[in-house]
């Protein structure tokens, strides 16, 4: 593999030479390509989804079908639409001595990719990449490797009939050997991005050698307060759940007040038709009781709580406070999304202040932790930590800077 490491970097050079106007010329002709060729990847996407059990909830994340080819090609022509994010000032000034400084933003240079099950990701997290002048080295799973073979063979068909060097995307075998060499690949490799679960993103953070940013692991907690309105509240709380269930903005635990416990069964009703099981302490057990299909009711465990269902699973707690749904957003939540349904701005201030998250939803539900939905085109993960990127990362997230500094002669005493 480091044959492939040395070609993708040197192809990373060659980006700083091709405008905006060719890039956004590849990008549509890349999704023009997956229109046309729609019935390529889906075979593709077939051959990987008749290994895997229909009823595992990775299996939606997996399958591609005509409706998503579609969204996919549109978030790419979204991101040809959008401005450049190189050669930005982002600040500049004159010193006293006359020297001008400016920080304008770069590319990382060979960006490396690690994730699971999500074909989708491997057209995204190109369009990024080439948009912001990064090459990019792609490790996807076994669960999805006929789909991204026929993937980046498609890509790299349209870069070839436009003259660009198709070596700035790559893809890797689907192996262990090729994420270790990746997370090593130390000199070819200026950033490393594992876009998964959590026991991914903790392999990645513990062997990598290269600089790594977190992204995707979220426990996804949903406050129901005791001046939220109950309506909205089922309906936020079903579209969180239940829109996609194995992505990671999907909700996992709600906390509800205990003075609207009498609401709870009406929170819940629509859950019921997804078949949702539901895992609930004492007192909410009690009140969903005769009012939930009992053969989806559960009582909690410890392990309940701070649980990534990625399924048709939640987890119900009663809580006497906003105090107690913010210590329990503390101790359980991964700082990714969540939200508070209240009817008071007060605390709906307070709950965003105080949740140390990268998305802090006030009624609205946490589903649209998403790039596209952010109007930023598409995304290449989300991240969760502090240092850099914060929440969906596009464009901008996924270019650095340099500064630069003209002078005239002087010399520093």
């Amino acid at each position: 593999m480091q044959q492939t490491f040395i070609q993708v970097k040197a192809a990373s050079k060659t980006l700083a030479l091709i405008s905006d106007t060719q890039k956004n010329s590849v990008l549509l002709a890349v999704a023009d390509a997956i229109e046309a060729r729609q019935n390529e990847l889906l075979a593709a996407n077939q051959e990987d989804l008749s290994q895997m059990d229909a009823d595992n909830p990775l299996y939606d994340r997996l399958m591609l079908t005509s409706r998503r080819l579609q969204d996919i090609a549109a978030d790419m022509r979204h991101v040809a639409s959008l401005p450049s994010p190189l050669g930005r000032t982002l600040r500049e000034k004159t010193l006293s001595n006359g020297l001008k400084l400016r920080r304008v933003s770069v590319p990382f240079g060979v960006i490396g990719m690690i994730y699971e099950a999500r074909p989708n990701v491997s057209f995204d997290v190109f369009s990024l990449c080439f948009k912001s002048g990064n090459a990019c080295i792609l490790k996807g799973g076994h669960d999805a490797d006929a789909s991204n073979q026929a993937i980046v063979a498609l890509i790299h068909e349209v870069l070839r009939q436009k003259g660009i060097n198709e070596h700035v995307v790559e893809l890797l075998p689907a192996t262990h050997e090729a994420t270790a060499a990746l997370l090593t690949a130390v000199g070819y490799v200026d950033l490393c991005i594992p876009r998964g679960g959590k026991r991914l993103i903790q392999f990645v953070r513990d062997h990598a050698k290269v600089p790594v940013i977190e992204t995707g692991a979220g426990v996804v907690n949903t406050y129901f307060d005791e001046m939220g309105d109950t309506q909205m509240g089922s309906a936020i709380i079903n579209n969180a759940k239940t829109r996609r269930v194995s992505v990671c903005n999907a909700l996992d635990c709600l906390l509800v007040h205990r003075a609207r416990l009498a609401d709870l069964p009406q929170l819940c009703l629509p859950l019921a038709q997804s078949k949702v099981r539901i895992y609930a302490d004492a007192e909410a057990l009690a009140a969903l009781k005769k009012h939930y299909p009992a053969p989806l009711l559960h009582g909690a465990t410890a392990q309940s709580y701070g649980t990534e269902y990625m399924d048709y699973a939640l987890s119900v707690k009663t809580v006497g406070s906003l105090g107690e749904a913010l210590d329990h957003i503390d101790r359980y939540g991964s700082g990714h999304s969540e939200c508070i349904i209240t009817q008071d701005a007060g605390r709906a201030h307070v709950f965003q202040q105080h949740v140390d998250a990268a998305c802090v939803y006030w009624n609205a539900p946490t589903s649209f932790t998403d790039g596209a939905q952010f109007g930023l085109g598409a995304e290449i993960g989300i991240s969760t930590q502090k240092l850099g990127p914060r929440g969906p990362m596009a464009l901008e997230e996924i270019t650095t800077y340099k500064w630069l500094i003209e002078g005239n002669g002087q010399i520093r005493p």
